[in-house]
């Protein structure tokens, strides 16, 4: 269950999976076409073989965070991650959620994610994501203790969102989208419960579903099908 967007204002071309939900729309028009992990020609002209993948005229741009570089120093009129200090704050959010948060979410998901993609990718899902964890998908799943990682790992978020709407004031920006990339991916994936209702966490992606027109809320997840 992966996807690629297509934004077609400034003539972008984005092809991307969950991390997608890491980028800020900035406003642009977007479409969405179907993509999978062995479409790998699909990103033969990137000179890469992951997603997001991003075009922008003749410019390609790899990598989610370099990306929303890239979206902020083309079209500066709404930055999210910012530079200098502000930069390095976010740079290490960002560390937060790739080494803390994100792993956490696996465990939680794994085994929904696997039956969530397309079948012809399965045994390629698995080689690949057991040859990273030297474990099988079985043994690295594990909800109950990704949910207590998990639920630490967000101990100063929660502590943030009971002082604020989003991670970065009265609208998101940088912070905001680095986690809600992580916990969307999560979420299209899998019903499992990631946090607790009463927890800040849970009003704080509520309101990330309805920015924007509610793109992210009106997305397909596995509730749909």
């Amino acid at each position: 269950m992966t996807s690629a967007a297509v934004m077609s204002a400034y003539a972008f071309r984005l092809i991307a999976g969950g991390y997608v939900w890491r980028l800020p729309i900035k406003g642009l028009d977007y479409a969405t076409v179907a993509w999978r992990f062995q479409e790998k020609e699909a990103l033969a002209f990137a000179n890469y073989d992951k997603v997001p993948v991003l075009t922008d005229g003749d410019t390609v741009v790899t990598d989610s965070f370099e990306i929303m570089r890239y979206l902020d120093r083309a079209y500066p009129e709404a930055p999210v991650l910012g530079e200098g200090v502000s930069l390095q704050r976010v740079m290490f959010f960002k560390q937060l959620v790739e080494r803390s948060i994100t792993p956490a979410l696996f465990k939680i998901v794994v085994l929904d994610l696997l039956e969530a993609i397309h079948p012809d990718d399965r045994a390629y899902f698995r080689k690949t994501r057991e040859a990273r964890f030297g474990a099988t998908l079985e043994a690295v799943s594990n909800p109950e203790q990704g949910r207590q990682q998990l639920k630490q790992a967000l101990v100063p978020v929660s502590a943030q969102l009971k002082e604020s709407l989003f991670l970065d004031g009265e609208t998101p920006s940088g912070a905001d989208y680095l986690l809600f990339g992580s916990m969307m991916w999560a979420y299209t994936v899998s019903t499992e419960p990631l946090v607790e209702e009463s927890d800040p966490v849970a009003a704080w992606f509520a309101r990330m579903l309805e920015v924007h027109d509610a793109v992210a809320g009106k997305a397909m997840t596995i509730r749909d099908l």
